[in-house]
Parts: C-alpha cells; structure tokens; sequence
C-alpha cells in the first residue's frame, strides 16, 4: 500500500483559507439580511460564489498537499464539477440562513443537504485523480468525514442564522466563529483524506492530460485569496456605506421631527400651536361623527397674567406661562389636548362621555390654576376665565369651535373672572359677528378695502407741519368705515396683521413720496409697527423693500413701536432695531410710560423719538401728578438726546404746556383731525396760506 505524506505550509495555508472563507461566508449572511430584491439575490449570488471558491480551494491546496510516491494529477473536467457543487451547496446554504426563521428542522434538512454537498464536492476531487486501481476507503473513517461534514454544516448554518444582524461586536464574534467553522472543514477533509488507501502498484489516470502540482498551488491559493478578499472588502465597504447611509438617513429623520416639532408646537411650552390644535378639532369631529360621544373645546384666558408680566419682566412671564402649562398638562389624559394659541391663552380639548361632564373638568381647571405659583422665589397668584364650547351643538368646523368658545371665555371675564362660562344662543349674535368679520377680513385686502388717514404732527414751537402718522382705517361694504379697534385683535390673532401691515409700510412710503416730490423733504411720515409685526422674522427686509421701491431717504420714515413691545425681550428688540437704526429708519417709543419704562434698557435702545402717550397729556391741566411725570419723561428725552413727541394735544392749554416743557412736536385733536391724504394737504396747504397770507 502506498503511503502519503503532507506538506506542512500547505496544510497550514489550506487551513487559513477554510477561515477566510468562513469568516467571508458570514459576513455575506449579514449583507443578505440587510438586503431585500435584487441587491438580496446579487449579493447571495457573489456569496455563493465566493464561498464556494473559497471551500472548494482549501480542498483542492489540501489535495496539493498530498504526496504520494508517484506523481499525481487532476482531470480538468472533473475537478471542475467539484468547484461547481461546492458553489451550489454554498448557494443552498447562504439561501437558507436567510430566510426569516430556520426551525429545526429545517436545520437538520439544510445540514443533511449541505453536507452532503461538501462531501461529494470532497470525493469527486478525489475521483478527480482517476487512480488505477480505484481508490479504497476505511468504512469508519468514511463514516466519520461525513458525520463531522455534516455536524459542521449544521453548525455552520446555525452560527451563520445567529450572527446575521449587526448587532454591538458581531465581527469579533464572527472571527471567532470562522475559526470554528475552518477548523470543522478542515476536519472533514484531512479525515477524508485519511480514509483512502491506495494499492501498491497504483498509477495516476489524470497525469498525462490533467492538471498537475508544478506551480497549481499557488495559482488556486493567489485566485482563491483574490476571490475572497474582494468578496470581503466590497461587503465591508457596503457595510460602512450602509452604516453612513442609516446615520444620514437617521439625522434626516431627527431634523424632519424637529422640524414638525417647532412647526406644530408652541416654542415656549412645547404644546401643540393653533396648527396642531385645529388638526386634533378635526379628528375628534370626526371621531364623534363615526363613534358617537362628545367633547368639548375649553378657551382659557389668564387672569392677572399682565400684571405679573409688567412687574416682574418678559422672563418672568415665560416661566409662569411654562409652569401653567406644565401644571395643566399634568391633569390631562392621553385622548385630550392642551394647545397654546398665543400671549396667555391656552386651550384644552377633552373628550366627554356626557356633555355635563365639561362642567366637572372646567372647575377643575380653574381650581388648578388659582393655586398659587412659585415661580423664581415668587409667589405668583393668577386665576383663569374659561369659555367652553361643545359638539355636537356649538359649532360645525374647528373655527366655529374656537370662535364660540373665546365668546363665552368672554362672557366668563365679565361675569368677574375666575369662572367658566358655556357658549349658548345668547351669546352667537357676537360669535358670528366676529366669524364674519374674520372672514371679511380676509378678503379686505384683495379687494382694496384699506386705506390711511393721516394725522399731521406739527413743530411745538413754530407750529409749522413736521409729517404725519399713518392710521389704518377698514373700509367696510356693510359696516362702513372701521377704526383699528374693531379689527386689529382678530387680525393679530389670525396672524393677518403681518399682510395688512407691510401693505400699510408699502402704501404711507408711497404717499411719502408723492409728499416728497412736491417739495416736503422734511417731513417723516409715521407707521405703527404691532407686536406680531415686530417679532415677525421679514420686517427688516419688508423696511428695506419699501424704502427701495418709492426711493425714499431712510430717515423720512418713523417706525412706532410701543415701549412694552421692546422692553418685552430686551435682547432680541436690541438686534431688530439695530438693523433698522444702522439702516438710517428713525424710531420712535410709543406710549412711553405705560409699560416697562426700564431706563437700563432705554440707553441701550437705539431710538431717535419718545412718544408720550394721551393718557398722560388729557389730564394735565386737572392732575399734577401726570404733569409730573409728563415733565420727567420731556427731561429724560432730552438727556438721552431724545426727540420728544406727545399725542392726544385736545385744548390750547395742554399745548402751551408741553410747548413749554420742551416737546418738539405735538399732534392732536386740537391740532388736526386724522383724514385721507387728498383733505390732509388741503388743510396743509390752507394753513401755510394762513401763515403767509
């Protein structure tokens, strides 16, 4: 009997290929189950292949390995045939670790089938050689490549199943697996080997036209590494790719969601804005359409917010109005609402099983918020008013609702707060009033429903025209000619404000300069900024736009805004008015006393003008005390390097006064009534004649 020998590199490297190869056909698994489609079946069918060669090289360098006192060689087509049922039974193997579960029994069947793979692919390399006389086998040894082929298939595909997702150190647990599953392959051939006995006097069949050792090695072990290594870095790159890819996908995800979080969120609470709200109205109308029940729409407005706001600071207030929040919150259930709609005003819509079961949760709230507050070392007490409004029966769309429930939070102010008060018949005349001009509201601008008088302010001491304040008036189809205080709420509260007010900015700098071109060149022409105006992020660019388009100077336009509405957020007020400032726009303090009156943020303030508010000039000839501080507020302007300005001049006295205090302009009543431009420069032009007859 012929007696063989092995090489020892060789042994070695065809046991470093079976890891590799191990360790490529698990990484392959992981891309698979990443995988769906077409990627899923390129990347199985490049596994399969990848693994195949792999498997099929440590046999056939284990082959090479093998020495016998004859020479030796491999039939081409048979050896072939041997690559091509390890690539299947690999393809087989990789196919089924993927699928979603592996039960056992279809592990046992895949082991049975995969092993049976690998030993055939095994002993037609062997057949490969065409020995004559055939090749004998030890039946026990036999046995024994089988079992162990089949028991490392079984362990192989079980690992494989088990290491497919990419879970925290899945590659050093896969390292540690190919080193098991080489070793198992391994096993299974050189016990193989072990099992054929070759008869002396035997000859290699192969030898004359087959392939042969000379140089074989190390073309299978070159293309075989190149095969694999591929196979790994692609899987390793895509891997990273995908990796990125997850992290891109996944910041992509978080900004949409913080995205969606401030535009349907209040960014000082966190609770759902008008937005949200009114999509949640819709839901439950919905709800209550197809299930039956009720709910009802709770319109809270706090009582004494203001106060607290005025006394203790913008900051203050952000902290109280968080605190409300937090503690109505926490009394709520998962199916029901809490939204803030603006300033103070929050509301709550609950789910109700009977429409008397409103009345229970109303009184609840109430008694929440008349708990005293500990806000920053202060005890803070406010109450709230609460309207409620119920459907069905109160309304029939989210703006109804909402319009029905303010009209009865209304109805709870006046009957002396700290209440709730149902929506009812009595009160729809006014709901409906104020729905409808809502909705004329709307259309007041595109069908040019708007226009502006002027009021004129004149020098204090020479009593000539200095300019004008615009003043917005509504030309009402029904109503007729409406001043600000019957609109400008609802426009502030619907956000309208922001479209009437750049037409109002746009409209006062074209009539300025059509003033401008008749020779008024030192004229300033005046223009209210509101709140919502004033936080609202285009007001600069809107400013600048308006300017641009009537090719006005910059300083011939004064933007008025209250001092409350600066002081409010000290901070953020000092940045928009710089730019305003740095743009040449002069800026004027309106009703200057009756808010904040902080003279640390005053200095700071870059204004050009106070505006002493009529409060304070209609009671000066009966009151010291407002000539008092009318007199403090004059001297104080005229430190800072103020213009001073005071409204509501109604007799000659209060002109005499203030001329003599030291106001650089005055306009009133007693001075000239606001009218459309047309009568505004006939009483100009009538009074310059006056003054040069």
């Amino acid at each position: 009997m012929l007696i063989g020998s092995y090489s020892p590199a060789l042994v070695v490297i065809s046991l470093f290929v079976a890891i590799l190869a191990s360790y490529t056909a698990l990484d392959l698994t992981g891309r698979i189950a990443t995988t769906r489609g077409l990627a899923a079946q390129l990347w199985m069918a490049g596994g399969a292949l990848a693994m195949g060669v792999g498997v099929w090289s440590m046999h056939f360098i284990g082959m090479l390995a093998f020495e016998l006192p004859i020479e030796l060689g491999y039939d081409l087509s048979i050896t072939g045939l041997s690559l091509l049922i390890s690539i299947l039974s690999c393809g087989f193997a990789l196919w089924l670790v993927s699928q979603a579960r592996l039960p056992f029994w279809q592990l046992g069947f895949g082991a049975l089938v995969m092993g049976a793979g690998i030993s055939g692919m095994h002993y037609t390399g062997m057949a490969a050689m065409r020995m004559q006389p055939g090749i004998d086998y030890d039946p026990t040894l036999f046995s024994a490549s089988l079992l162990i082929a089949v028991g490392a298939s079984a362990a192989a595909l079980w690992i494989a199943f088990r290491l497919r997702r990419n879970t925290p150190h899945v590659r050093l647990v896969r390292a540690g697996a190919a080193v098991i599953m080489g070793i198992a392959i391994v096993g299974m051939h050189y016990t193989g080997m072990a099992a054929a006995q070759f008869a002396d006097g035997s000859f290699c069949g192969a030898l004359g036209n087959g392939l042969n050792g000379k140089g074989l090695d190390n073309l299978v072990l070159i293309t075989t590494l190149a095969v694999l290594i591929i196979a790994l870095l692609t899987s390793v790159l895509d891997a990273r790719l995908e990796a990125r890819t997850a992290i891109l996908a996944e910041s992509l995800t978080e900004a949409n969601r913080e995205l969606t979080q401030l535009a349907l969120h209040d960014t000082l609470t966190s609770l759902p804005n008008r937005i949200l709200l009114a999509d949640r109205i819709d839901q439950a109308m919905h709800r209550v359409t197809r299930q039956g029940g009720c709910f009802a729409l709770m319109f809270i407005d706090l009582d004494g917010f203001k106060p607290v706001n005025d006394a203790f600071g913008h900051h203050m207030g952000d902290q109280l109005l968080r605190e409300v929040a937090q503690r109505l919150r926490e009394d709520l259930r998962n199916e029901d609402t809490l939204a803030r709609i603006g300033g103070d005003e929050f509301v709550l819509l609950v789910q109700l099983a009977e429409p008397d079961d409103a009345m229970r949760v109303a009184a609840r709230q109430v008694g929440l918020i008349s708990r005293v507050f500990r806000v920053a070392d202060h005890d803070l007490q406010i109450s709230a008013s609460i309207g409620i409004a119920v459907y069905p029966g109160n309304g029939q769309n989210a703006q109804e609702l909402l319009m029905n429930a303010d009209a009865a939070m209304y109805h709870a102010k006046g009957a002396g707060k700290n209440g709730y008060s149902f929506f009812d018949a009595s009160m729809n005349t006014n709901a409906r009033r104020q729905l409808q001009l809502l909705q004329d509201l709307r259309n007041a601008l595109d069908q040019q429903q708007f226009s502006l008088h002027y009021q004129p302010k004149f020098d204090a001491v020479n009593g000539l025209p200095v300019g004008a304040e615009a003043l917005l008036r509504w030309n009402h189809p029904q109503q007729g000619l409406l001043l600000p205080d019957k609109f400008i709420e609802l426009a502030e509260k619907t956000g309208l404000i922001i479209p009437i007010g750049d037409w109002v900015l746009n409209e006062a700098c074209r009539q300025m300069r059509e003033w401008y071109v008749q020779g008024y060149t030192g004229w300033r022409i005046a223009v209210n900024l509101s709140a919502l105006q004033f936080c609202h992020a285009g007001l600069v660019k809107s400013v600048a736009g308006a300017l641009a388009r009537y090719e006005l100077p910059a300083n011939s336009l004064t933007l008025e805004i209250t001092e409350t509405t600066a002081m409010s957020d000290a901070d953020a007020s000092m940045t928009v008015l710089q730019q305003l400032s740095d743009m040449g726009v002069d800026l004027s303090i309106d009703d200057f006393g009756t808010g904040y009156s902080s003279l640390m943020y005053l200095k700071r303030l870059p204004a050009n003008e106070l505006k002493i508010d009529r409060g304070f000039v209609r009671d000066l000839e009966h009151d010291s005390d407002d000539a008092a501080i009318v007199s403090a507020i004059v001297a104080l302007g005229q430190a800072l390097g103020l213009r001073i300005v005071a409204e509501g001049v109604e007799t000659g006295v209060q002109q005499s006064f203030l001329t003599q205090l030291g106001c650089d302009s005055l306009q009133g009543y007693f001075l000239g009534h606001p009218l459309p431009a047309e009568r505004f420069m006939q009483d100009i032009q009538l009074a310059e004649q006056t003054q040069n007859p």
